[in-house]
């Protein structure tokens, strides 16, 4: 009896601690030390607000898609939403780009203890994506049109999607510091906040979605475009919330007038880490609008919006598994700043263990849940079918996609962005692209010969990561 009440109270005490853990992950640390004590404390306590924070930029997408999805014409609104989507993930991967060379290089500073330096090198990194998205923004609002019907959309679906494309790509600034501020807090390993500005833009998105797109009292009900106007609005918000903590907040990164002005030096060093991880990114974002444009082709409106909709889906469970290797990032890049790259090197390894973890889970999810989870976000019958099928088949490469994003944002974090970038490469416009095709066309698979063709490019992307991994070259680059 005594035994059994020892273990009884050992658990609700190893249960209390666990709650008081994660009670101190999300409310945050800032001047927390990551390049000292134990890995695995360093590792949840970045991973838990960061998972959090990624989720919570998925759920713009689902918001949208959700609302979307019960109004009238849905093939065409939802055609619209998720190929604005694939377009607009050529600016996230510009932003992910930026916000990764911002991590890296304010990890550094972080890790050389030298926060002063942080800032300065944060506040580079805003005026190079002020100037590259001014130039996206305009592009995109006048050639909306253009833009649908580049990416394959029906008559129909450019007449009732173009506002809304429109808004999107012009509201792209926001994306932008959203993702690059961001980054910056990540570096410098206040997770927490990076985690809040996210749950704040969300939380808006949330109530002005169905306001703006059904309408209430005085307000006109705007349809499609009120979906383009919540984000854009939520987003907006969400990095008010950020630049006022930049500039007035208390954390380890603290603009002052003497890190405002431009430091040439340091925006090259920065597009020199930027450059390849956003062509990283666009190279794997210029494939994902390749496989959309192949589904639409071969499986038409109702392919596509099946397939976009279980995309959106699957990155809904992917955007945690990243945050949990953005962890990876800023404690590969604090530790290599306090010249600790072994312990760096346990640090992804773990990450990755617990990634993958993770993602095994999600995958038994998809494939024995799909279709009442497809079921939320549509009532099309055919497009709920499409959608099913592809989240059963993408979901048996999650265990891979877990690994695979911790090794990629492991180089990142170093500042090794060429790395990545070339696997992204030939993995995916050698490899998948090719065997996509293949499959669709050659073998008449049709869309579900794209859907087999992602977990197999994936597998093959997360084993030449892991390889390059361990040959440790990342190890040596100064940034």
């Amino acid at each position: 009896m005594g035994a059994k009440t020892f273990t009884m109270s050992q658990q609700t005490y190893t249960a209390t601690n666990i709650f008081s853990f994660i009670k101190r992950a999300l409310k945050g640390d800032a001047h927390m030390d990551y390049t000292t004590g134990s890995i695995r404390t360093a590792v949840f306590m970045l991973a838990i607000p960061m998972i959090i924070e990624m989720s919570m930029e998925s759920v713009f997408a689902l918001v949208d898609l959700f609302f979307v999805g019960h109004l009238h014409n849905s093939q065409h609104t939802l055609q619209t939403v998720s190929l604005t989507e694939s377009v607009l993930s050529i600016i996230y991967a510009v932003a992910i780009g930026i916000s990764m060379a911002a991590t890296a290089v304010v990890a550094r500073r972080i890790g050389e203890k030298n926060p002063d330096a942080a800032a300065t090198a944060g506040v580079q990194a805003i005026w190079l994506s002020l100037a590259i998205t001014a130039i996206i923004s305009i592009a995109g609002f006048i050639y909306a049109a253009d833009i649908l019907r580049l990416m394959g959309a029906e008559g129909e679906t450019i007449s009732v999607g173009v506002t809304y494309t429109r808004i999107m790509m012009g509201g792209s600034l926001v994306i932008m510091l959203l993702f690059l501020i961001n980054g910056i807090f990540r570096g410098a390993g206040d997770a927490s906040m990076a985690m809040r500005s996210l749950m704040i833009a969300n939380g808006c998105n949330i109530v002005l979605c169905p306001l703006l797109i059904n309408g209430l009292g005085p307000i006109p009900a705007f349809g499609l475009t009120g979906a383009a106007m919540a984000t854009t609005i939520g987003r907006g918000i969400g990095v008010c919330y950020q630049l006022y903590h930049l500039f007035d907040g208390k954390g380890v990164i603290k603009i002052h007038r003497k890190n405002v002005h431009l430091e040439l030096p340091i925006i090259k060093s920065i597009i020199n880490i930027a450059s390849p991880a956003t062509f990283q990114f666009l190279i794997g974002s210029g494939s994902w609008i390749v496989m959309a444009r192949l589904v639409a082709e071969t499986g038409h409106s109702v392919a596509s919006a099946g397939y976009q909709t279980a995309i959106r889906v699957v990155i809904f469970f992917i955007l945690p598994a990243w945050g949990m290797s953005n962890a990876a990032a800023t404690l590969v890049g604090q530790n290599l700043g306090a010249k600790q790259p072994e312990r760096a090197a346990e640090s992804v390894l773990k990450t990755a263990k617990y990634n993958a973890i993770f993602m095994g889970l999600v995958s038994l999810i998809f494939l024995f849940g799909a279709y009442p989870i497809i079921g939320i976000f549509t009532n099309d019958e055919a497009v709920k079918d499409v959608a099913v099928q592809a989240l059963r088949i993408i979901a048996a490469g999650y265990i891979f996609y877990g690994i695979g994003m911790v090794m990629a944002n492991a180089f990142n974090g170093a500042g090794d962005t060429w790395t990545p970038t070339w696997i992204n490469l030939v993995c995916f416009w050698a490899f998948q692209i090719p065997l996509a095709y293949l499959l669709a066309e050659y073998f008449a698979f049709g869309p579900t010969g794209v859907f087999i063709a992602i977990p197999v490019a994936e597998t093959v992307i997360t084993i030449a990561a892991f390889i390059l991994f361990k040959r440790g070259k990342w190890k040596t680059v100064s940034v």
